[in-house]
């Protein structure tokens, strides 16, 4: 095989559809999508599928769903269970080089990957290591299983080393390392060879992982050299971890660690991407709020930190607070056109009544009270509902400076005024800030019950803006019907 080295820059993402698409899963293949890019390389997606007995479709399902919402690219695609045959003729050239052998002790040869058993893991068992080219040959002819195991080289102080962009030079000894399935009893090759094969056939040329995989990548150097292919460089991520230390698990943590949880709760994509990127890299200038194009001309391995990443989150918040502050910032920064587009299946889902262009007209004065887009609805349902929500009618009267009777006085006058109003942001104002001088008040025990009686709720978008999209029917309305809810108590 050529040296991949040599080729421009081709990174792989091979996620094992047994369940759905972890968040660490998505900051692997957003490194490799920025690395790529950033060096104008290939993008490869394939599915390390060949675990059948764990693969599930809905798992399929789950990691395309998250990588579609992701909206990040790749230019070539595979399925590793489709290539099993070329994984077989694989084991079988490293066995002709003399680099493995049948092993037919029973326990062994029905394991999978490097398992241990119930004494504890063993290397290797020199009694089926040393048998003859000839024994095993007419083993294996007369149907006795066996698993195909790579020779370790042992002695002679072999040392198997691979240098890792981010930890630097690693190395073990080769008597350290135990011989490995290529492949099961059932003929079926395990992960180690069928990744590593794989890696060397498509030529990739960096290996970008989770660190959970660095002990791994002793093996797949001996495979790689088993297959006289010259090794990927390699540049293992540090992990993400929970508030106590713990490994984010999809077991343990649940839905909090899943790619669709996010989306579903109303982050855009580009500030999940943003956030996931500053969980172990950084690029040493401070930055914090950057678009894709920015990541993509910033990104280097250099800027991967060795440390564990830890994702804020608790029982009461599913989300880390950076997180949903960055997705704030990003939100801010959208056109109102697609911010609004990208609400739209939120009150939608939601039951509101929100015709597209009226939801353009409430996107800018809801977009700096909501940090997820799952908010939305929460923070604009009175502007699509037929009637308000039931409310406290001591909610019109003002903390200070007005009774029950003069905040009946304001609704009335109020309704009076507005009328005949021109329904527009200054001329309401000023209609509003006149109405508030005929009773001899200030501007805040007038804003006060009209917003209270307009919106349902003290918290609202600015008032003025709020009642000309609302418009004059539906304020005079609200207006009239606070008022009779303030009767009893003036």
């Amino acid at each position: 095989m050529s040296d991949p080295t040599a080729s421009a820059p081709r990174v792989r993402f091979a996620p094992s559809p047994t369940g759905f698409l972890h968040v660490g899963s998505a900051r692997t293949f957003i490194f490799n999508w920025l690395y790529a890019r950033h060096n104008h390389g290939t993008m490869v997606f394939r599915l390390d599928d060949t675990d059948v007995e764990r693969n599930t479709d809905a798992s399929v399902q789950s990691i395309f769903e998250g990588l579609s919402w992701l909206g990040l690219d790749w230019d070539e695609s595979y399925k590793q269970s489709e290539r099993l045959d070329l994984h077989r003729a694989a084991a079988w050239q490293i066995f002709e080089r003399g680099l493995a052998y049948r092993d037919f002790t029973p326990a062994r040869a029905d394991a999978g990957d490097d398992q241990s058993s119930a004494q504890g893991a063993w290397l290797f068992n020199p009694g089926v290591r040393e048998i003859s080219r000839q024994e095993s040959d007419r083993r294996a002819a007369a149907g006795e299983p066996f698993a195909l195991r790579y020779r370790v080289p042992r002695g002679e102080g072999r040392i198997v080393r691979f240098d890792d962009a981010v930890y630097g030079e690693m190395a073990k000894p080769g008597d350290e390392i135990e011989d490995f399935a290529l492949l099961r009893s059932d003929d079926n090759p395990t992960y180690h060879l069928s990744s590593c094969f794989d890696d060397a056939d498509l030529r990739i040329t960096q290996i970008i992982r989770g660190q959970d995989h660095l002990t791994n990548t002793f093996k797949h150097v001996l495979i790689f050299e088993g297959l006289a292919a010259e090794p990927p460089r390699f540049a293992h991520l540090p992990l993400l971890v929970a508030p106590d230390g713990a490994k984010l698990s999809k077991r343990k943590h649940g839905p909090v660690v899943s790619v669709t949880t996010y989306r579903d709760a109303g982050f855009l994509p580009e500030a999940f991407i943003n956030f996931l990127c500053l969980l172990g890299w950084s690029p040493k200038n401070d930055l914090e709020f950057m678009p894709i194009a920015h990541l993509t001309e910033l990104f280097t391995l250099e800027g991967v930190n060795r440390s564990n990443a830890v994702v804020n989150f608790s029982e009461e918040s599913p989300f880390d607070p950076k997180a949903v502050h960055l997705n704030g910032e990003h939100l801010r920064g959208l056109a109102v056109e697609d911010l609004s587009a990208r609400l739209q299946p939120f009150f939608d889902k939601a039951g509101l009544n929100a015709s597209p262009e009226k939801l353009r007209e409430v996107t800018p004065l809801i977009r700096e009270r909501i940090k997820l887009m799952g908010e939305g609805p929460a923070a604009a349902d009175f502007f699509f509902a037929e009637e308000l929500a039931p409310y406290d009618p001591v909610e019109l009267i003002p903390a200070k400076g007005a009774d029950a009777a003069m905040t009946l006085r304001v609704l009335k006058h109020a309704a009076e005024v507005l009328d005949d109003a021109d329904f527009h942001h200054d001329a309401l104002e000023h209609a509003l800030r006149e109405a508030a001088a005929d009773l001899g008040l200030k501007a805040g025990p007038m804003f006060q019950p009209i917003r209270v009686a307009v919106c349902g709720r003290k918290n609202a978008p600015p008032l003025f803006e709020t009642m000309a999209v609302l418009g004059r029917d539906v304020c005079l309305k609200r207006i009239r019907q606070a008022a009779a809810k303030l009767q009893p108590l003036a």
